[in-house]
């Protein structure tokens, strides 16, 4: 994988979206030509529609990260993948024609964007036929050594087995632990040159993935194979790495406090964002006013009770503040205290059950982020009585609050929508990675892949 402002990408992934983003330019200049042609026109340099050809690929590039086409599925599926670019072509095609009606010129064609359309979702399938069944090889995958036989080697395993992984398990070292649980691990004592195995067995990288490591390490063998140029890596940051989420069953304090991340630089994080919290929500405001005003009317027609619903949740540094959604359940539906939502939840009603399937209800919250209470990127805030319970239950979720609340973020994209302790605890290691992690960048990728947990209603409940 490489890092990317603190984020994780595996390499596949990456040189698929390049060899995407050429093949976008691509279509879009032979459009243009053909268009030309058509017209009897000059195509004249193509240094004088860069700019254009530029926009047109950044657009519907932009528009398949959003619903998900280098996501796990789609790179295993080419059903799948399909599916999701051709939805992303269309909608890369309607943002294109509203650029070009908003901002009239002698560039962007409707014509050409329609030849350019159904070039680009020529070319994009084929990329993915060739390029996309290659990067997926197991040749391609980087191989590792796992030093352990125990639970944690078992984990590794199983990760390594998942067709979307971007490693294999070149062999596992068993390093004498009493509840080794892997067969085919080789003895340490077996081997007599640690680090002139990791070079005969092609490893980039050695995971430490023992129970116990007190007097367990081989210091003098990880030294060697440090000096070699060889990576090496404990259990819970290589999982944090491969899975995109912080491991509770193996996170300890000292971790979180030597691992790279919490960084000042997230003083500069923090500034961006809020100003990109105050003008993207004071536009989305001013577009959505009628929809919000429209829904409310319709809620009280609806159903008994008010058209607004407001609660108190927790917020940033455990700060309590006020939430407000239109309302999708019954009046009486917290007559006994805070509830988990239900899947079928007899207490929404049926405007509610619409208005949350396309996340129409969360609108209101826009003005909370523009009062500076949330944001549009973080974790979801809970009710204080929940928070009060799943911070006795669960290490490690008071940390979740370091960061401001957001209306989506990891979590809600990364995980389906939780109802129970263990769904909270499943969801609190994607809320703590992006609190270690976060940077504008990865606001960027949360909010574009909202945009696929709406369309397909990943989630909703």
């Amino acid at each position: 994988m490489i890092r990317l402002f603190k984020h994780y990408i595996p390499h596949a992934v990456l040189l698929l979206g390049l060899f995407d983003l050429l093949l976008l330019l691509v279509a879009g200049e032979i459009a243009w030509q053909v268009r030309a042609s058509q017209s009897d026109s000059v195509p004249g340099p193509i240094a004088e529609r860069a700019a254009m050809l530029s926009v047109f690929a950044g657009v519907v590039w932009l528009a398949m990260i959003a619903v998900g086409t280098y996501g796990a599925d789609a790179l295993r599926s080419m059903r799948f993948a399909v599916a999701r670019l051709l939805v992303a072509v269309s909608l890369g095609f309607i943002a294109l024609s509203v650029i070009e009606f908003l901002l009239p010129g002698d560039t962007f064609w409707r014509s050409t964007l329609v030849y350019a359309m159904f070039l680009a979702i020529g070319l994009l399938i084929a990329n993915r036929s060739l390029v996309g069944s290659i990067l997926g090889a197991a040749a391609f995958r980087r191989r590792i050594l796992v030093l352990g036989a125990g639970e944690r080697a078992r984990r590794i395993k199983a990760l390594s087995e998942r067709p979307e992984s971007g490693f294999v398990v070149a062999s596992f070292i068993g390093m004498g632990e009493s509840s080794a649980q892997l067969d085919e691990a080789i003895p340490r004592a077996a081997i007599h040159d640690l680090g002139g195995f990791v070079a005969n067995i092609g490893a980039s990288e050695v995971v430490l993935a023992l129970e116990e490591r007190r007097n367990a390490l081989p210091l003098k063998d990880l030294l060697r194979i440090k000096t070699q140029g060889v990576h090496v890596n404990d259990f819970s940051s290589f999982l944090e790495r491969e899975t995109g989420r912080v491991d509770l069953d193996t996170l300890n304090p000292s971790w979180l406090i030597f691992s790279d991340g919490f960084s000042s630089g997230r003083m500069v994080s923090s500034a961006l964002k809020r100003v990109f919290d105050v003008a993207a929500s004071g536009i989305l405001l001013a577009l959505t006013f009628p929809i919000i005003a429209l829904f409310a009317l319709l809620v009280k027609l609806d159903s008994k009770g008010p058209a607004f619903f407001r609660q108190t949740r927790v917020g940033l540094y455990g700060q309590p503040f006020t939430v407000h959604k239109l309302r999708s359940m019954r009046m009486d539906a917290e007559a006994g205290g805070a509830k988990w939502a239900e899947r079928d939840d007899p207490r929404i009603t049926r405007l509610g059950r619409f208005i949350r399937k396309v996340r129409i209800d969360e609108l209101p919250q826009v003005w909370t982020v523009l009062a500076g209470r949330m944001s549009f990127v973080g974790p979801r805030p809970e009710v204080p009585a929940f928070v009060a319970d799943l911070d006795d239950k669960l290490p490690y979720y008071a940390e979740r609050h370091m960061v401001k609340p957001g209306i989506t973020g990891w979590a809600q994209i990364n995980y389906p929508y939780g109802a129970s302790v263990e769904d909270a605890r499943a969801k609190l290691e994607y809320d703590l990675y992006y609190a270690k992690n976060y940077t504008p960048f990865l606001d960027l990728l949360i909010i574009l892949q909202t945009v696929r947990v709406v369309l397909w209603s990943e989630g909703a409940r």
